[in-house]
């Protein structure tokens, strides 16, 4: 089969791989029908060191199963289904308190033997758990919406899940990625009756608009926590940070309240934060994390199909399999905000 491989920062190649197979009775393979790039996998293609084996990349898929091992008991061979992010048991402790990302079955894909994504097909583990059968056909033009349950917006409703949103309250989305944008659907359909979303990109901002933000604050720093609080009548209770760098929690921690809960969403591009005195005595919560995606699919899955929510939106371009090296450069420009990809 032909899949994504990551070599370094920069590198990504397409290449044949051998095709995936049953290794243990819980496996499936699944061929591939939509895939995507994660902002998540712009840090290593920033910033990977150079490697002779590469790493198969891509996390985010649905498709049709084409085989199953001996002990799966619910997804058959015919089955659209979409995967979650990480793939689990789904009946662990972890898993039962909703924590599927800490599953002690689990595991990422294109690691420790497992496919990623990014390719024609994919060898999942612990189908029974890890897999949601999807009530479409392969062609159906929710497909865009349906792979955003893999990841994005199951991230996106699990930063305003954490940050205790609730009716009439008013929200800031730091970041208008497609992680912020989803945020923003997960804060307007959780009843927020604000929502700033703090991004500089317009074609994006206004993205979140029409997905509820009802302002946008585009200037950083002092003068965008200004700006917030201005907004906010002095600062908000609730804030979910999409994007992960210094800069972002620092407007985060600037613009909410004392009490107040900061959501982190964006993968941490730093090891140390401002946990002193100053913080302590400011009573703020800081919460969120990697969002379980397993644990959010079948809450949100109806509101897809009835077309409450359209978070495919997020996808503003789709690239053949053999161009996921152009689909990598272009969201790494900017100028894509999540690019499809379809094998």
């Amino acid at each position: 089969m032909r899949a994504a491989v990551m070599y370094g920062a920069g590198d990504v190649r397409v290449e044949d791989r051998p095709d995936p197979k049953i290794d243990q009775p819980t496996d499936v393979v699944v061929r591939v029908v939509a895939s995507c790039v994660c902002g998540s996998d712009l840090w290593p293609y920033a910033a990977m060191p150079a490697t002779d084996t590469g790493r198969p990349m891509g996390h985010e898929f649905l498709g049709v199963i084409e085989e199953t091992g001996a002990e799966v008991t619910g997804p058959a061979p015919g089955d659209l289904v979409v995967a979650p992010f990480t793939y689990s048991d789904n009946t662990c402790d972890y898993s039962a308190k909703g924590l599927h990302i800490s599953c002690r079955h689990g595991g990422r894909y294109g690691f420790d033997g497992v496919d990623g994504g990014q390719g024609e097909a994919v060898r999942v583990p612990q189908a029974d758990g890890t897999l949601v059968k999807l009530p479409v056909d392969a062609d159906s033009a929710l497909l865009p919406s349906l792979l955003a349950l893999s990841d994005v917006m199951t991230t996106g409703h699990h930063g305003a899940v954490s940050a205790g949103v609730g009716r009439g309250d008013t929200v800031l989305v730091v970041g208008d990625g497609a992680v912020g944008l989803c945020a923003v659907i997960a804060a307007e359909r959780l009843g927020a009756e604000c929502i700033v979303l703090a991004g500089r990109h317009q074609a994006r901002t206004d993205l979140g608009r029409d997905f509820g933000a009802t302002d946008v604050v585009a200037e950083r720093g002092e003068e965008g926590i200004a700006r917030i609080k201005n907004l906010s009548d002095g600062g908000v209770d609730k804030v979910i940070e999409a994007v992960g760098t210094r800069q972002t929690l620092d407007t985060a921690l600037g613009a909410v309240l004392d009490g107040g809960t900061i959501s982190r969403l964006g993968v941490p591009q730093y090891e140390a934060g401002p946990v002193g005195p100053a913080l302590f005595m400011r009573n703020i919560t800081l919460t969120g994390g990697a969002g379980p995606a397993r644990a959010y699919i079948e809450q949100l899955l109806p509101d897809v199909l009835n077309g409450a929510i359209a978070p495919g939106r997020v996808f503003d371009r789709t690239f053949p399999l053999g161009r996921t090296p152009d689909a990598y450069r272009a969201m790494a420009d900017r100028q894509v905000l999540k690019a499809l990809i379809r094998p």
